[in-house]
């Protein structure tokens, strides 16, 4: 015995989060094309950025990173860059600069590793 009115409700509804779940996924292909261009721009000039303020063994390094943690060295990238915009950064950094600031990312991020052991207690266990 369902009422009319919600099973129109509940149609209406399922519709509406069907066409949102569609509209997200499929855009224009004009908009994606240039979504994409505007984003190989900005990595483009984030890239010249980069190596004007970089010396060759730091963009090295740099790269060296971030092909095992892509994340730590996007930060590193943020704060040389914000550093250079800042005019902290009046010379190319050179590697032993580089390594210095990754220690001090590296002492603020760090995470302490706990473990816990949890023993599974047995119905033939006492409890002495």
């Amino acid at each position: 015995m369902a009422d009319p009115e919600l099973e129109a409700i509940r149609q209406r509804r399922m519709q509406e989060l069907m066409a949102r779940q569609g509209a997200g996924s499929q855009q224009n292909p004009d908009q994606q094309n240039s979504q994409e261009e505007a984003k190989r721009e900005a990595d483009e000039r984030r890239q010249m950025m980069l190596s004007q303020i970089l010396s060759s063994e730091a963009r090295e390094r740099l790269a060296r990173i971030a092909l095992v943690k892509p994340e730590k060295a996007r930060g590193v990238e943020d704060v040389l860059l914000r550093a250079a915009q800042t005019g902290q950064i009046v010379e190319k950094v050179s590697e032993e600069r580089l390594i210095s600031i990754l220690e001090q990312i590296n002492t603020q991020t760090t995470k302490q590793t706990k473990v816990t052991i949890q023993r599974r207690r047995s119905v033939l266990d006492d409890d002495d």
